[in-house]
């Protein structure tokens, strides 16, 4: 008898410490696990636009199509 009451405490100290035993930690763990990689996909996001923003090229346009044309 003295051993199927150490199993049931041994049962019970792994059920405790076990990820998919403990619905209530593992819930606010998956919580704030999608909390911080949404905000770390945002914030890379951001980054990237900031550091490839952009930057308007040097077109080469005709004179003859300019505003107040050039002509030859």
């Amino acid at each position: 008898m003295n051993y199927q009451q150490e199993y049931k405490e041994e049962l019970q100290k792994v059920h405790d410490r076990d990820f998919s035993y403990n619905w209530t930690s593992s819930s606010a763990f998956l919580f704030y696990l999608q909390v911080a990689c949404i905000v770390a996909f945002v914030l890379g996001g951001c980054y990237m636009l900031y550091s490839k923003r952009f930057d308007k090229p040097e077109v080469k346009v005709q004179e003859s199509t300019l505003y107040t044309p050039k002509y030859k």
